[in-house]
């Protein structure tokens, strides 16, 4: 089946080219290969959106994509970025249907998105934007359907506007419509940290699957928001050597480690690194040569690529955000013998999280952070052994070994659900 060309866009052609590779290599049926190849629902909105001007009126155009239904619900973060589109999306859905099924929990692959930059909007922009945005879809949306969470440029404020917008036009208040929001609305504790969290929980397993010791390892982190910021944090508390991180604005880098705290303090402060006074001042790429032995890239996709592949020296790639590493580049470090942790797998720890807030929504029953911190370590480290094994057993890289045990699991609960009518 050749690629659909409404989705057709480099991020979708990546995620197909992956599962076509390892469909083949699992001798995966053809029928149930070319229906997991495209989404099963993809929503395209417009919209007007009047800035704060009252003047300019602008059309927006908006995504939701539920790539499986099949497992029960979908799951997936709505993202605002100025070059959001259809195709990418539906890659990230289908990223997250692999994601969901690797880590054993119960949901289909979602994602959303708005084309438009959050950060030229003031709050009552962002707030209006997102309010329309839940009304053209909310038919697609539900606490048994699909369940939004934040993603790039959002975040848990825009999503107590879209559970409120929710609430709002059915009659009462749904929680469990969205994940990630505040405490004070439902949200879980612990959820903002948990992808970077989960995260660093599998840094001590897969330093030792290439005999390198966790305790003091130095670190190099790309981007320094949700994700990236705890993921460093988590790995300082861990005892490893947390040498730079970077944003947007640059990096920052020293050999003698940084005090995350401090970092994460200037930022909330400053709202950029640029400026942190106790560590040289880098170029954002910088990061990925740096002579360390763990590199997390948590910021954005392909960013890891095969004119700057051979630049890094890190032994262990632990991805923190969503496709960071192209195929090409990918192969290149794998050569060379360095061990990718691949997305699907190492920052599973947010929809795991957000799968604890639904319950808890759902039952009406909050747990302590504790417990989720626990239940957290516990999916994460079981999901990296399975990962592991299924590497070793079959001869293959860690990624494809991730994408095996969630395709294998979708593919046997299409298969004993068979086909309506």
């Amino acid at each position: 089946m050749e690629t659909v060309n409404e989705y057709d866009s480099p991020m979708y052609n990546e995620a197909v080219g992956q599962f076509d590779r390892v469909a083949k290599l699992m001798g995966l049926d053809d029928n149930v290969s070319d229906r997991l190849r495209v989404p099963q629902k993809a929503l395209v909105v417009s919209f007007p959106f009047r800035h704060d001007t009252y003047t300019d009126v602008e059309t927006i155009f908006g995504y939701r994509v539920q790539h499986l239904t099949t497992m029960g619900p979908t799951k997936g973060g709505i993202r605002y970025a100025p070059d959001v589109d259809l195709g990418e999306v539906s890659a990230l859905a289908m990223f997250m249907t692999w994601k969901c099924a690797i880590v054993g929990v119960p949901f289909g692959g979602a994602k959303g998105g708005v084309r438009i930059n959050p950060m030229e909007l003031s709050r009552a922009e962002l707030q209006r934007v997102t309010r329309r945005f839940t009304m053209e879809i909310i038919n697609a949306i539900g606490p048994e359907t699909d369940i939004p969470a934040p993603d790039l440029g959002t975040n848990e404020q825009v999503m107590a506007w879209l559970m409120d917008t929710y609430s709002q036009h059915v009659g009462h208040a749904v929680p469990a419509v969205v994940t990630g929001k505040p405490p004070a609305l439902g949200g879980s504790v612990a959820r903002r940290e948990a992808t970077g969290r989960g995260l660093m929980f599998l840094l001590p397993q897969a330093a030792r699957a290439i005999d390198l010791n966790p305790e003091g390892a130095t670190v190099a982190v790309h981007g320094f928001g949700n994700v990236g910021r705890y993921a460093a944090l988590a790995g300082q508390q861990m005892g490893a050597k947390v040498v730079a991180v970077s944003d947007i604005s640059g990096a920052i880098y020293n050999p003698d480690g940084l005090d995350t705290e401090s970092v994460g303090k200037w930022v909330d402060e400053n709202r950029y690194l640029e400026g942190y006074h106790y560590a040289d001042f880098l170029d954002g790429n910088d990061v990925f040569a740096l002579d360390v032995d763990v590199l997390v890239p948590a910021a954005i996709q392909n960013v890891i690529r095969k004119d700057n592949a051979p630049d890094v020296k890190a032994k262990l790639i632990i991805e923190g955000a969503n496709n960071p590493t192209t195929l090409e580049a990918d192969d290149m470090l794998r050569e060379r013998g360095v061990l990718i942790v691949p997305d699907i797998l190492a920052n599973a720890g947010g929809v795991t999280v957000s799968y604890f807030e639904w319950v808890q929504d759902v039952q009406k029953y909050f747990w302590t952070e504790n417990e989720v911190v626990a239940r957290l370590r516990e999916i994460m480290t079981r999901a990296f052994d399975d990962v592991h094994g299924i590497a070793e057993q079959e001869h293959v890289d860690m990624r494809t070994a991730a994408l095996i045990k969630g395709i294998r699991r979708v593919a046997d609960a299409k298969l004993v659900r068979g086909i309506f009518p």
